[in-house]
């Protein structure tokens, strides 16, 4: 057990017709433990950092989203530990007695199929229920493919929103499109092989056509990065069938520029010139705010 011990003796006075006494009590106070977040590999075991391989080996237990795989993991490193399934659909109760597991003493790590837990991932709920009740959540980071989908883009990731996986019901999948067809930021979704042709569609009637990266196998042997457009996507998945998981990476909305007539530029040079800047100058320096032609600025200016 990694939970630390500590005694706690007791001096108590006793004095019933005789000499005071000593009495001495000695108890076992068992500190809580401590809940381990920790990233595994997102395709490449050579991925797995030394250290989430060590917090693997010395936990109590390892509360796994399917234990099939994370025992293949755990093989794989040679470290046997006792494994408890927590997933979608039993993480309230389940998240109850692994919290209560640490609190009596016990430490856990959580791990996700691959990559960081509680990220698109049931394990969110694991972690806020510890933080509720007061347990020590500490982080081993590792893979994360949403980043590593950014990085191999080769769109704008300076600033970036993750939306994770789109719901397969109609109206939230209505509401969540609606929320983002405006948004200016890149755009991350997470996206299954069979469901993409139906995504991509619902993706390009809501945002148009846009710039994406499709990222898949991201680490693995076929590891690939399709850029097109949406519009492209959806016509390359018509004539073969997507593999592998995918992420989806897609530019945010441009700011629409007003378009600026001959007008328009002819009038903020005439501006320019009613502030005694001379012709050749305003009409350079409209030209260069607007677009428009210096030579035709200028020769209109003149014939004024």
């Amino acid at each position: 057990m990694n939970s630390e011990q500590c005694s706690v003796i007791i001096w108590t006075g006793i004095s019933e017709n005789g000499p005071l006494q000593e009495k001495i009590v000695v108890r076992e106070l068992f500190m809580a433990g401590i809940l381990y977040v920790v990233g595994t590999p997102i395709g490449n075991l050579g991925d797995m950092s030394p250290r989430a391989v060590e917090t693997l080996a010395s936990v109590d237990f390892i509360a796994a989203e399917d234990t099939r795989v994370s025992l293949k993991l755990l093989n794989h490193f040679e470290i046997k530990k006792p494994l408890i399934s927590y997933f979608e659909h039993n993480r309230r109760e389940k998240g109850e007695i692994i919290v209560d597991r640490i609190l009596s003493g016990e430490s856990c790590a959580l791990v996700t199929d691959a990559g960081m837990p509680a990220v698109s991932d049931p394990g969110e709920d694991l972690v806020a229920l510890c933080h509720e009740r007061g347990v020590t959540v500490n982080v081993v980071p590792g893979p994360t493919a949403f980043v590593s989908a950014l990085a191999l883009s080769g769109l704008p990731v300076s600033r970036f929103t993750f939306e994770g996986f789109l719901s397969m019901n109609k109206v939230s999948r209505r509401e969540h499109l609606s929320d983002i067809k405006d948004e200016k930021r890149t755009l991350v979704f997470y996206e299954a092989p069979h469901k993409l042709s139906a995504t991509l569609k619902d993706l390009y009637n809501t945002l148009g056509d846009r710039r994406i990266a499709l990222v898949r196998e991201i680490t693995k042997i076929h590891e690939e990065v399709i850029r097109t457009t949406l519009s492209g996507a959806i016509e390359k998945y018509e004539s073969e069938s997507p593999k592998g998981e995918f992420v989806l990476v897609i530019e945010g909305k441009k700011e629409e520029k007003e378009e600026i007539t001959f007008d328009d530029a002819l009038s903020l040079a005439r501006a320019y010139v009613s502030q005694n800047m001379s012709v050749s100058m305003a009409a350079k320096k409209a030209a260069k705010e607007t677009g428009i032609k210096k030579g035709d600025l200028y020769k209109a200016l003149q014939e004024e």
